[in-house]
């Protein structure tokens, strides 16, 4: 397959292409059905046949034959996905781990697991068509690696990630832990009672991180960022976390929606400029701290 770079125009077209596709497959159709238990068959069937189409077109058209990596991780993603969800409802998979009867830890533990299993999927899909694991930031990368200018949060030249991964990963925990507190006030008074669960606490929203970030994250970044750009790939890879979290996410709706494209932003900006997923990890998994927090509380 040839890595050129695409001239401008056809770099806006297989751009164009490649919004349309995303959001097809996304969970924005999920959303306009008002779809908030699960995907009928039907809709898979839709999404699985658009990708397939997709990935035909990208290997038997010349100036969108650069988006065929692309077409293969969204495939992978969907397949993957599906059968993660076949395999949780299993009655196996429910008897080890199912939420009836069964409290924080195992229930979380059986949600876990299964996002490891993606994501181990993911990452042997993604090697396969970008042959090195730096090339999809399967690495710490380099932790002061310069912060590009983001003049819209007040951000200069000069500026490292060794700094401001600090200062984005504790700005983004306070926000998620406000919001928290303030939808779920009552449910503080467990805070004593729920202390057991607190190691807990903190290995899922570690294991959350890793799986979410290795999963939704570098695959698309890294199929997507030398090929209809930096910023294209960044707001891409955005939007489809965010859809992702509208009707399941903590929080949901159109401020889930937000806040989780906006976060997003930072964690995949963190990638590309370090070349690396610890600063992105680590800011993802302070952020799900109180989330995990949240979950612990109302099990009690």
């Amino acid at each position: 397959m040839e890595t050129t770079s695409p001239n401008h125009r056809t770099g806006w077209l297989m751009a164009a292409v490649a919004w349309l596709v995303m959001l097809l497959v996304s969970d924005l159709p999920n959303i306009l059905l008002n779809l908030s238990q699960g995907e009928p068959d039907w809709l898979f069937l839709t999404k699985a046949g658009v990708l397939v189409v997709f990935l035909c077109v990208t290997l038997f058209v010349p100036k969108l034959r650069l988006l065929w990596q692309v077409a293969v991780i969204f495939l992978a993603f969907l397949l993957i996905r599906r059968a993660s969800a076949w395999l949780g409802g299993t009655a196996l998979w429910q008897n080890w781990f199912g939420q009836g009867g069964n409290r924080f830890y195992r229930g979380h533990l059986g949600w876990q697991l299964l996002g490891l299993l993606e994501m181990t999927a993911m990452i042997a899909v993604t090697l396969a068509v970008r042959r090195q694991p730096s090339a999809f930031f399967l690495a710490k990368g380099q932790l002061d690696a310069p912060l590009q200018p983001v003049r819209w949060l007040g951000i200069g030249s000069g500026e490292r990630w060794s700094t401001f991964g600090w200062i984005f990963g504790g700005c983004i925990a306070a926000g998620i832990a406000i919001f928290v507190a303030a939808s779920s006030w009552s449910e503080f008074s467990n805070f004593g009672k729920a202390a057991a669960l607190y190691p807990g606490v903190i290995l899922f929203a570690a294991m959350n991180a890793l799986s979410e970030e290795l999963t939704f994250r570098s695959p698309l970044l890294s199929t997507t960022h030398e090929v209809i750009g930096q910023g294209q790939a960044l707001a891409f890879s955005s939007v489809f976390f965010g859809l992702a979290h509208f009707l399941y996410g903590d929080p949901s709706g159109v401020i889930g929606f937000l806040f989780t494209a906006f976060v997003a932003f930072l964690f995949g900006k963190s990638m590309l400029e370090t070349r690396g997923s610890l600063w992105a990890w680590f800011m993802h998994f302070v952020a799900d701290i109180p989330i995990f927090l949240l979950y612990a509380l109302t099990s009690v």
